[in-house]
């Protein structure tokens, strides 16, 4: 069954006096567009998190975000000293050549280029924290993929309606073509004899007989109907199947509009054109709706 590009999951737990948090949403998006957000402290998992998001998210924009909560200062950052030195020597040196005095701003220090470098952990720190993000990921995307699931079953029962919508008005137009060509045979006939009984001439049967013949090869729509329904059939039976379909039913939702477009432009008939409009605006709801398909 099909499944939304929409989705939220999120997934918490502590780690040696630290809360983790993960939170993953998606929205709708023609590729995998992964946009990862991690702390500095953190950054060295970001990889495997890509990875893990493209293995079980197939298409969307996927924002992943990791917080971290309950951490002391001494774990977020440290003071590089020797650059710190490095950059008061060359504040002295300035002072004395140019005269100019006055006192230093601490704070303003600290947001000099290098002096804060956010605390990597060790080697065994580091894997136990990977395994601890990856076990969260995990959980949120599995949290994430069943709103999908849900989000997917409303997506189809609403293509399912739009697709009665169309197979109905479809219907009608199948009755209604062969309707057509007596009518005109009838509207023909008629006109040409009012036309020419003043006249004092008659045309014979098999002249209008041509000419109707004429107008039902230039107006048949046998073609069209079929290969709508065709994509029709097509695009149910994608929607009940699994993996990605979104691509597939928008390609499929275009040429249903290819031939319902031939079909409003080749029948010259009322009844006909309503029922292709009805056609259309159930095609152009599915395309809406596709664009939300993974």
């Amino acid at each position: 069954m099909i499944k939304s590009m929409t989705g939220y999951g999120d997934a918490d737990g502590e780690l040696n006096g630290v809360i983790y948090i993960v939170e993953i949403k998606s929205v709708n998006n023609r590729y995998f567009k992964p946009r990862i957000k991690l702390p500095e402290s953190a950054a060295f998992i970001e990889e495997d998190i890509f990875e893990l998001l493209r293995k079980d998210l197939l298409r969307g924009a996927i924002e992943y975000t990791l917080k971290l909560k309950r951490i002391s200062a001494d774990m977020l950052y440290d003071i590089n000293s020797e650059a710190l030195k490095a950059y008061l020597e060359k504040l002295k040196e300035v002072t004395a050549s140019t005269g100019i005095s006055g006192s230093l701003d601490v704070s303003g220090l600290l947001t000099l280029p290098g002096i804060l470098e956010p605390v990597l952990p060790g080697e065994k720190k580091a894997k136990k924290v990977k395994e601890f993000v990856i076990e969260l990921t995990e959980r949120a995307i599995e949290k994430l993929k069943q709103m999908r699931v849900t989000e997917g079953a409303e997506l189809l029962a609403d293509l399912k309606t739009n697709c009665q919508v169309i197979n109905k008005n479809l219907e009608n137009i199948r009755q209604r073509k062969d309707t057509v060509m007596q009518d005109y045979h009838q509207r023909l006939s008629t006109r040409t004899q009012e036309l020419l009984t003043n006249a004092g001439v008659k045309i014979d049967e098999e002249t209008i007989a041509r000419e109707v013949a004429v107008y039902a090869e230039r107006c048949d729509i046998s073609e069209e109907i079929a290969r709508l329904e065709s994509h029709l059939k097509q695009f149910e039976e994608t929607c009940e199947s699994n993996g990605q379909a979104g691509r597939r039913l928008d390609f499929i939702g275009q040429e249903m509009l290819r031939e319902a477009n031939t079909i409003g432009s080749k029948a010259s008939d009322v009844e006909i054109a309503h029922c292709v409009v009805n056609i259309k605006c159930g095609i152009d709801r599915i395309k809406e709706q596709v664009q939300n398909v993974e």
